[in-house]
């Protein structure tokens, strides 16, 4: 038994099979091919690709054909070497000395000045477009856009002043309009990618930038800035209108939110004056427990540049989506379809559970601990702000 045992012991391992290199290859290739479909979009909603308007025109006019030369040259490159290492690799047996090449000066010349000469008409190109797209013209619609952890706030100028939104932001077609982006707390970055390009929001500066689009439509865009928690919930959205639509919609935001008739509002709006309005802005009326009709105390956001402010809930039923752009507040985010009542019914009853935020620390909407009855009676009165 032991001379059997030593036998058993010293018994060669057994070896298991090795893939074949063909194999490697083929799964290596399919992940790879995995990862570039994978960035592979045909109508994105955030397609640098797809621009909308003079100033994302421009961009992609500098951008789509320097993308190709790029695209072949790789290409190049990634065949020669691939040549190169089948062509020359080692075989077994062969154990001679490649041949060493000590340089080639025409080839080192080509090599420099090739690249030295399309990257200085690449920097000529750019420079031209860069000026191009930061000159504004001469009499452009002007909004302030403030961002804050975690969404975006418009103030609109001139004729328009007073119209004040959040997350969406409504412009007119074929009109040029500025941008002028700052931020009340942490840096974060303004990105439309269909309009323009993307602008740094930083606290006490301001920046601005121009965009203009062609067509009426709904453009998305996202903070490419990390700004905290909820910096992937920061998104925008851009509605642009016809000129008459456009009218509409600015007479209508000019207008105060109309005093509530209906009991369950009249007690949502007494609810929402004892418990939101020292963050919410309503530029209108409710009704007291007398009876008596009251005005909405103002809240000044601009007055410091921290994020204990909210946004402005004047005409909210105008708008498409809600909590920064995480949420549709009507269906399919069109104001025209109903109002997705789950979706704002779980966000009053439990905000941090629908996007991640630190109200203690005043970022982000605290949960105010309202019965299912108060939440109703909520939802009736800000139904009524349109």
């Amino acid at each position: 038994m032991t001379s059997g045992f030593r036998a058993r012991r010293h018994a060669a391992p057994t070896i298991e099979p090795v893939r074949s290199r063909p194999r490697r290859v083929a799964v290596a290739g399919v992940a790879l091919l995995g990862l570039v479909l994978a960035g592979c979009a045909n109508k994105g909603p955030e397609s640098t690709f797809r621009p909308e308007g003079k100033y994302a025109q421009k961009i992609d006019n500098l951008a789509r054909p320097w993308f190709y030369i790029a695209g072949v040259v790789g290409l190049l490159v990634f065949g020669v070497v691939v040549y190169i290492i089948f062509k020359y690799r080692a075989r077994a047996g062969d154990e001679r000395v490649p041949r060493q090449l000590h340089g080639n000066t025409p080839l080192e010349i080509m090599w420099t000045a090739a690249p030295a000469v399309l990257l200085t008409v690449m920097a000529y190109f750019t420079v031209t477009t860069v000026i191009s797209v930061n000159k504004t013209a001469k009499s452009p619609m002007v909004i302030e856009v403030y961002g804050q952890q975690w969404w975006w706030e418009y103030d609109y100028t001139g004729p328009y002043a007073g119209i004040v939104t959040a997350t969406d932001l409504v412009i007119p077609a074929k009109t040029e309009i500025q941008l002028k982006i700052s931020s009340r707390d942490v840096v974060h970055s303004y990105w439309l990618p269909r309009l323009n390009g993307k602008r740094d929001a930083v606290p006490g500066r301001t920046q601005p930038m121009n965009i203009e689009a062609d067509t009426p439509g709904v453009y998305m865009g996202q903070c490419t800035e990390f700004c905290g928690l909820s910096h992937a919930n920061m998104r925008e959205r851009v509605i642009v209108l016809s000129e008459a639509d456009f009218a509409t919609w600015a007479a209508n935001q000019l207008k105060p939110a109309a005093a509530p008739t209906d009991a369950a509002a009249v007690r949502g709006a007494q609810s929402f004056a004892q418990r939101c309005s020292s963050c919410h802005q309503i530029n209108g009326s409710y009704v007291d427990a007398a009876g008596k009709t009251v005005q909405f105390a103002p809240v000044d956001a601009s007055v410091s540049l921290v994020s204990g402010v909210a946004p402005n809930l004047t005409h909210l039923m105008s708008r498409g989506v809600f909590a920064g752009g995480t949420y549709d507040l009507h269906v399919d985010g069109d104001p025209a379809k109903p109002l997705n009542r789950p979706d704002l019914e779980a966000w009053l009853r439990n905000p941090s559970s629908r996007k991640p935020m630190a109200p203690d620390e005043r970022r982000g909407m605290p949960n105010l601990g309202l019965t299912e009855s108060q939440i109703d009676d909520l939802i009736a009165y800000l139904s009524t702000l349109k």
